[in-house]
């Protein structure tokens, strides 16, 4: 990829509570004509390091590359449901011709629709489905569930444990995708052998929260504590702070999802279990083509439907110590030079990452 995703993991996550930053699209050589067309990306939070270190970079470059003519409008929600509808209210104001939407709340994003198609402005849902959207571009978010449960699964019985307590760390109940991530974990979870003794859907994703309630746990639960699945790598460097807080030693295994460098990182030195890598540059490159194909009057590329409505949904891979070097670092998200400073030398070195 063009832009160096070293660089953008070390991008400041802050970005302006009030204002919206529009980015003009030119090119010297265009790729495409999009007739001068503006196209509006609303991320919903930067707790979540993935939107503001790749999601926005790698839009805005595949957006150049679909239409040299297109401006984006950018704005993030701070995970704020309201601010985010009026950012969008601001985003139709400045003349966008589509919304491209990761919803801080899905049934609340549902007014940010009916408002943009008020004023025949289609909307693409990207990331978090939104009813009655015009095109959404995912990853398969049962599946997600599924391979972070069915590894922490392998990872114990690997590790000789057929039994014992569970704690499970959701996502926060007003992201429509958390839901499938839990319904998904627990498909697996609840036939493994092993018991959910506790359970916790995070508001917000923050991993404070999950710090904090994980926390409150360790009294009634450490002493039978075989696992933790967590929905994210936010809410699984919570709780595993919360973990070595206690005095739990050794760590049981944690999951995860978003393969932020912490993670990765934590995955090394064997803090964490795993993560689940979702290819953000595919995602956001079919979210671009599919907004300028609607903002001249067309159909996105799709590959199925999900409640009617026309999707493109990829594939998770879950990603272990065993698989550092085909994944993240193949695909150049990041360097071994990234993961492996100082601290990690070490543990770099076991791993076959040096």
């Amino acid at each position: 990829m063009s832009v160096s995703p070293s660089r953008l993991v070390g991008l400041g996550l802050a970005v302006s509570a009030l204002a919206l930053s529009l980015v003009a699209c030119g090119s010297d050589e265009p790729a495409a004509g999009g007739g001068g067309k503006k196209i509006a990306l609303l991320l919903p939070e930067s707790k979540t390091t993935r939107y503001e270190a790749l999601d926005r970079p790698l839009f805005t470059e595949a957006l150049k590359a679909a239409c040299a003519d297109c401006e984006l409008i950018y704005s993030n929600a701070d995970q704020d449901a309201a601010k985010q509808q009026q950012q969008a209210e601001a985003a139709l104001t400045q003349g966008a011709n589509v919304l491209v939407l990761d919803p801080v709340d899905g049934k609340a994003a549902a007014a940010v629709v009916a408002s943009a198609k008020g004023q025949n402005v289609p909307v693409v849902a990207y990331d978090r489905f939104i009813e009655s959207a015009d095109y959404y571009v995912s990853f398969e978010n049962e599946a997600v569930g599924k391979l972070q449960a069915q590894t922490l699964v392998d990872t114990l019985k690997a590790a000789g444990k057929t039994s014992g307590n569970l704690a499970m760390i959701n996502g926060s109940p007003t992201d429509p995708n958390a839901a499938d991530f839990k319904k998904g974990a627990h498909s697996v979870l609840d036939s493994s052998g092993f018991k959910v003794a506790a359970e916790f859907d995070t508001p917000d994703w923050s991993p404070d929260k999950a710090q904090a309630w994980m926390e409150g746990q360790l009294s009634a639960i450490k002493n039978g504590l075989v696992g933790v699945y967590a929905a994210n790598d936010g809410t699984a460097g919570g709780a595993i702070a919360a973990l070595k807080g206690g005095g739990v030693t050794p760590l049981p295994p944690v999951t995860g999802q978003d393969s932020e460098l912490a993670a990765i990182q934590r995955i090394v030195s064997g803090d964490q279990a795993m993560t689940i890598y979702k290819a953000v540059k595919p995602q956001a490159e079919a979210a671009a083509k599919g907004a300028v194909a609607l903002a001249n009057g067309g159909k996105p590329e799709s590959t199925t439907d999900k409640n009617g409505v026309p999707s493109t949904i990829l594939d998770p891979v879950a990603v272990t110590k065993a698989n550092i070097k085909d994944t993240v670092v193949k695909d150049n998200i990041y360097k071994v030079t990234d993961i492996c400073t100082a601290s990690f030398a070490t543990s770099c070195t076991a791993a076959g990452l040096s």
